[in-house]
């Protein structure tokens, strides 16, 4: 059974930090392109991060450049995502993605999702 599990969300200031993990199980990780979105109270849900099988190619939306960072460890079959100088306008709950192709199919998994809150 797929699954993909978060943790590290919470309360935070404005300017603080947080580190989401996304713990995966039940399908071949190394071979998943990983990502994190978000969606926040009356959005719709938007693409954060990607990172590719390798970590090689890392791509961030316009809005987190330069204060997101996406990992990955497949020995340990988790992605993380470094979050610093953390803004108002981040609050949200925040899902990891993962896509799997295999024979040509592809095969999408979502996590359960978790809430970040930034405010003083």
């Amino acid at each position: 059974q797929v699954q993909l599990v978060e943790s590290g969300g919470g309360l935070v200031q404005p300017g603080g930090s947080l580190r989401l993990s996304c713990a995966a199980s039940g399908f071949t990780f190394s071979s998943a392109a990983m990502s994190w979105y978000r969606q926040a109270p009356g959005k719709e849900r938007e693409l954060v991060a990607r990172i590719t099988t390798t970590g090689g190619t890392r791509n961030y939306a316009d809005s987190v450049k330069g204060r997101f960072t996406i990992s990955r460890d497949n020995a340990k079959n988790t992605v993380y995502l470094q979050m610093n100088s953390l803004k108002p306008e981040d609050t949200a709950v925040y899902y990891c993605y993962g896509r799997e192709v295999i024979l040509l199919r592809e095969y999408d998994y979502w996590g359960q999702g978790t809430q970040v809150t930034v405010s003083s």
